[in-house]
């Protein structure tokens, strides 16, 4: 029995033809995943439910597609519809469900694809293009063609969303037009494919990656040699292609004279020697650093709906924060805020840190940029504590690129996060013994939902005990990781 396509199967075949087999004959080899919070609330259905208000006299479909598929040909013939949500049609061994499909003048239809996305990217165009190719083969005629997008640049208002202004309607018909003649090609090639009895073989690469990670990376790469040069930290797709070219896989077995940039030529040194890789000038690097010495982490929330007057779509707000205090003798304390979510906490976020750091100890360590980012976004969202918020951002030192360009490790895996570095160099950066929170993007979700509001106190209260034990565990890691920076520059220097 030939498989009928869907719009996902056929998105996942355009990626990669060997996902596509996986996906319709080996599911349940898809990569595991912890049983933890989400990474992201579900949304996109609430945004697709919204959309649904710009259409007047609609009639949702919500039968199972076959039964759906009769239904959407009544309503097209029923002049008081104005709209058919969740349309199911048939056409060439393709079936699709359309989240939108109004009535036009004339007797044409218009083509409403709905993204919970801040812009088409070019795997809407595909996915769009499919749904017209099964469209207009079951005879739909269509007018105009668009994909519905969240407004990047909508603020919400003291009243809450107006969902009239949140979306943007975008015309993709000629984007359309232009991949339509591919699809007969594509979907027949598809069909071959799936009628193989095993998964065609496809080399992992960067296209497992785009435009998602593909859920059968682990099982694709499973027999990959642990220093494989897709690990190689910072690999393009120029140096990639030529060490292929060599027949080179291994990170070890890279030449000498091939041109590597240092950080590469020292991850391949510390593949080879199995040991940390320490450059001389560290002790210089981290002269800035202290001690005495603050450790800071911010946490935050990016909700597509925004949830406080005054932010965008996706606006990163944060909530919470760590900090960890080294003085002058030695002495660790730790300080930290989580904000009850229900209105802006922005405010009270910015006070409670402003006094924690009122009294200076000294530089101010960070993991990347990102609390930087969030404070300069911060001084422009409060400007009675711009100054205060901008003394702060200067004061602040980021010890990622101190680690990226003087150390490297085998098990840093191409990675310099600091959930992988900071595992390696010291047993307080384990995050593995965490409940609920073990990652920034888990945290985003769970500060979203204490928005939202809990269904019980008791749920409250260990989601907030988690966040507090997640964000604290991120900057004493990072305490940690800079005390045992400081003491392997301290052992090369002897």
């Amino acid at each position: 029995m030939q498989t009928m396509l869907s719009k996902s199967k056929y998105l996942a075949g355009l990626q990669c033809l060997r996902r596509l087999w996986l996906a319709c004959h080996e599911p349940d080899l898809v990569d595991s995943r912890p049983d933890a919070l989400p990474t992201r609330l579900d949304e996109g259905a609430e945004i697709g439910r919204r959309a649904r208000d710009l259409f007047a006299d609609g009639v949702l479909v919500d039968e199972n597609h076959g039964e759906a598929v009769a239904r959407t040909r009544a309503l097209l013939s029923d002049p008081h519809v104005g709209a058919i949500f969740e349309g199911a049609f048939e056409h060439d061994g393709v079936r699709t469900r359309v989240d939108v499909l109004e009535r036009l003048p004339g007797g044409a239809w218009g083509l409403r694809e709905v993204k919970a996305g801040t812009r088409v990217r070019d795997v809407h165009l595909h996915d769009v293009a499919l749904q017209r190719f099964v469209l207009e083969g079951a005879g739909v005629p269509l007018g105009s063609v668009e994909v519905v997008h969240v407004d990047p640049d909508y603020v919400r208002s003291e009243h809450g969303i107006d969902w009239a202004r949140f979306f943007r309607r975008v015309d993709v018909r000629n984007d359309t037009a232009a991949l339509l003649p591919d699809i007969p090609a594509r979907v027949a090639a598809h069909d071959r494919v799936l009628g193989l009895a095993a998964a065609p073989v496809v080399e992992p690469g960067p296209h497992c990656f785009t435009p998602y990670r593909c859920d059968f990376w682990d099982r694709c790469t499973a027999t990959k040699p642990a220093d494989w040069v897709f690990r190689l930290p910072w690999l393009e797709d120029e140096l990639r292609e030529r060490l292929e070219a060599a027949g080179v896989e291994r990170i070890t077995d890279i030449p000498d004279d091939f041109p590597l940039g240092p950080m590469q030529a020292r991850a391949r040194n510390a593949w080879r020697t199995g040991s940390l890789q320490v450059e001389p000038d560290l002790t210089a690097a981290l002269a800035v650093a202290g001690p005495p010495a603050d450790y800071l982490d911010f946490e935050t929330t990016f909700s597509a709906i925004p949830l406080y007057a005054g932010t965008r779509p996706y606006q990163q707000v944060p909530f919470q924060w760590s900090l960890h205090r080294l003085d002058a003798t030695g002495r660790v304390t730790h300080a930290e805020f989580l904000a009850d979510a229900r209105s802006d906490p922005r405010p009270a976020f910015a006070d409670a840190l402003l006094d924690a750091l009122r009294e200076p100890n000294g530089p101010v360590l960070v993991w990347s940029s990102f609390e930087s980012y969030r404070l300069a976004e911060l001084a422009e969202a409060l400007p009675a504590r711009a100054a205060e918020i901008a003394a702060v951002q200067a004061r602040l030192v980021d010890l990622l690129p101190v680690v990226r360009e003087h150390v490297y490790h085998p098990a840093f895996m191409g990675s310099f996060s600091i959930k992988r570095v900071a595992p390696v160099l010291t047993p307080a950066g384990r995050y593995d013994d965490l409940e609920r929170i073990a990652d920034g993007a888990a945290a985003a979700t769970a500060l979203a939902q204490l928005a939202r509001g809990m269904e019980s106190a008791d749920e409250e209260a260990a989601l907030r005990r988690a966040l507090l034990a997640y964000c604290k565990r991120d900057t004493l890691a990072l305490l940690e990781v800079h005390a045992e920076l400081r003491r392997r520059a301290a052992e090369g220097e002897r």
